[in-house]
């Protein structure tokens, strides 16, 4: 089993303790998780991605134990098996569209997979030398998703990637994350609060604040 999530619970300050349900995700499969603004699932795939560390519990990868890796060796694990697509791009102004994706490959101390053919199986290859100031909403966003693919990560999460699309195109980023998750056999996992998604990845579990 490629990923475990077992008895992972979590805190903000301040605030009631959050439990998450367990599961289990394997190389090529897809996972939704569902849950209302608030639920927690953000929070949940903060932990997935070892950008939180739990309360209690543990998020197993490839079997290793990300909650107990510190520092430099948990950024370096991430960068090399886990592609976070945020709810919003983050991409850097001052590079252009080619240099974000590379900078993924200077981050995880990994070759990956060839910028060139990544822009081109997402529709973008025209965009390499362009300035991510000038790229559409669509288009950050499908950088957004190649920057994720671009080490071939074992693990891709992603995060709203439809909150904002009409059905056509929300389907077409469904289909784009899961067609480029088989190519390189990693799990995917989604999350949102888009019941619309549940008509494409029919494996899913809720999480609902107590």
């Amino acid at each position: 089993m490629l990923l475990q999530a077992k008895s992972l619970s979590f805190a903000h300050p301040g605030q009631k303790s959050i439990r998450f349900p367990d599961f289990n995700v394997d190389s090529g499969q897809s996972l939704l998780i569902l849950g209302n603004s608030g639920s927690g699932k953000t929070t949940l795939l903060n932990l997935l991605g070892g950008l939180l560390s739990p309360a209690s519990g543990e998020v197993v990868l490839d079997g290793v134990k990300i909650n107990e890796l510190k520092g430099q060796k948990l950024d370096l694990f991430r960068g090399k098996n886990i592609g976070i697509v945020f709810q919003k791009p983050h991409l850097l102004a001052a590079l252009n569209v080619r240099e974000n994706l590379e900078l993924a490959h200077f981050f995880g101390k990994k070759e990956g997979q060839k910028t060139n053919d990544l822009l081109k199986d997402l529709g973008i290859a025209e965009k390499a030398k362009s300035s991510v100031l000038t790229l559409s909403e669509g288009e950050a966003q499908r950088v957004s998703i190649a920057r994720a693919l671009a080490n071939a990560p074992k693990l891709i999460l992603a995060d709203e990637p439809t909150s904002s699309l009409d059905d056509s195109n929300t389907e077409k980023v469904i289909r784009l994350l899961q067609t480029q998750a088989s190519k390189i056999g990693a799990a995917l996992i989604i999350v949102t609060h888009d019941q619309r998604v549940k008509q494409h990845i029919p494996n899913f579990i809720e999480v609902k604040a107590s």
